[in-house]
């Protein structure tokens, strides 16, 4: 009976329109005085949750990546892509994907990116004569790339909502070839468009043009290779890594490329302390979710569930997936990996998947929810930077979801690209 309270009062409060962090909440509270806990035990859980020293490195990394977007960063990144790539047919929207990839490296946000990129390809691709449609589907989808890359706090909350059973570390290095996965993925599905459109191909500027802006771009490009050099040498933890980060990126917009304003660092820092509290609220009240979970067995209920549909690791690992899409159209992503990887995990290990390829699929499958109504973040975005309705944007989507769902059914069925790196450049086990 506990159990039915816990999921019927969330997903009510759901469906009335409550914000996930307060449904989270609210459902945890009904269950804890109908069972006749303590109330003690909320704010015990909550504590706990959020008083995790690894936490750090999400306030670090979200204001690094706030800094990247406010310090003219993206500007840089925007002409190198141009420049390697917009002499292909539908140019532009090539070289947005190129870009979305770049910002994503060193932002880390999906939605930071498609607001940097956005604000810049989006127009310009309307100016060259670009349906607005495709390039909010070109820039929407490519951004989520974000969300795999060294810099993305969101690899952080996977971590410790996996129960210190995967290093941060190994999910760092296992992030790069899915994003590069995702990355060619989505090149085909933006050029098969542009091709079916007829969209023109770009000039190619010259080398000399490339080298130079790539010149100009390396330096907030470096921000990657500086974690993950620092990470794997081991001259500073994970969560060291992210004020690493902060710092280098205060030097780069400050004192090397002198595009950042005391006005910009402040709305910077401002939409920084904002997101760490979102974030930090949802740790606190999914700790108590999670602990009620692990109380009422969910995991092993779904286990057992699953098991009756079919035995097959394939087929289990597909319904996994299936559950997490459909949960990712209504939940924020830090909300969905607090709550369903305690409950998944386990079920996947069982079935023979590693837990670092586990946080790629479930990172794959919450950048996927971004994108999708009614939650959809970066959709939302995109559409209002392009000035155009959702639904004509849904109409002409399923190019790139298609390239998104290809990306993740790679991730899924070959852990060789979430496992290769980990174990070359960290001797992982797993």
């Amino acid at each position: 009976m506990e159990l039915i309270i816990l999921g019927a009062t969330f997903f009510g409060f759901l469906v009335l329109g409550v914000p996930v962090a307060f449904a989270i909440g609210l459902s945890a509270i009904c269950t804890i005085l109908y069972e006749g806990l303590p109330v003690a035990v909320i704010f015990q859980q909550m504590m706990s949750g959020m008083n995790i020293f690894s936490f750090l490195a999400i306030p670090f990394f979200v204001f690094s990546g706030e800094l990247m977007l406010h310090g003219g960063v993206a500007d840089k990144i925007v002409q190198l892509a141009k420049n390697l790539v917009g002499h292909i047919r539908g140019g532009l929207g090539m070289s947005n994907v190129v870009a979305c990839t770049l910002f994503g490296g060193v932002s880390g946000s999906p939605v930071a990116d498609v607001s940097a990129m956005g604000a810049v390809m989006i127009p310009m691709m309307k100016k060259e004569g670009f349906d607005t449609d495709y390039a909010v589907n070109v820039t929407t989808h490519a951004s989520l790339v974000g969300a795999l890359m060294p810099t993305s706090h969101n690899m952080i909350i996977y971590a410790l909502a996996a129960g210190g059973k995967v290093s941060i570390g190994a999910l760092i290095a296992a992030g790069l070839l899915p994003a590069l996965v995702l990355m060619v993925c989505m090149l085909v599905a933006a050029y098969a468009v542009a091709v079916k459109r007829g969209y023109p191909a770009g000039k190619f500027p010259g080398w000399s043009e490339v080298f130079r802006s790539f010149a100009a771009a390396l330096p907030g490009l470096l921000i990657v290779g500086i974690i993950l050099a620092g990470i794997l040498s081991g001259v500073f933890t994970a969560t060291e890594s992210a004020a690493v980060a902060v710092t280098y990126t205060i030097l780069l917009t400050f004192f090397i490329y002198r595009t950042m304003t005391l006005q910009n660092f402040l709305r910077a820092a401002a939409k920084a302390v904002k997101t760490t509290g979102v974030v930090l609220l949802l740790i606190g009240v999914s700790t108590m979710f999670q602990y009620l979970m692990g109380l009422y067995e969910v995991a092993d209920f779904a286990g057992d569930l699953m098991n009756k549909v079919s035995s097959q690791p394939w087929m289990i690992f597909l319904l996994i997936n299936i559950i997490l899409f459909l949960l990712g159209t209504f939940m924020d992503m830090a909300a969905t990996i607090l709550i369903c990887t305690p409950i998944f995990l386990p079920i996947a290990m069982k079935a023979g998947m590693d837990p670092v390829q586990f946080g790629m699929l479930m990172l794959i499958n919450c950048a996927l929810g971004l994108n999708t109504p009614p939650v959809g973040t970066t959709q939302f975005v995109g559409c209002a930077i392009g000035g155009i309705s959702v639904g004509a944007v849904m109409r002409t989507i399923l190019p790139f979801y298609a390239a998104l769902i290809a990306a993740l059914m790679f991730v899924t069925y070959v852990p060789a690209f979430s496992l290769w790196l980990p174990r070359l450049l960290m001797g992982y086990k797993g």
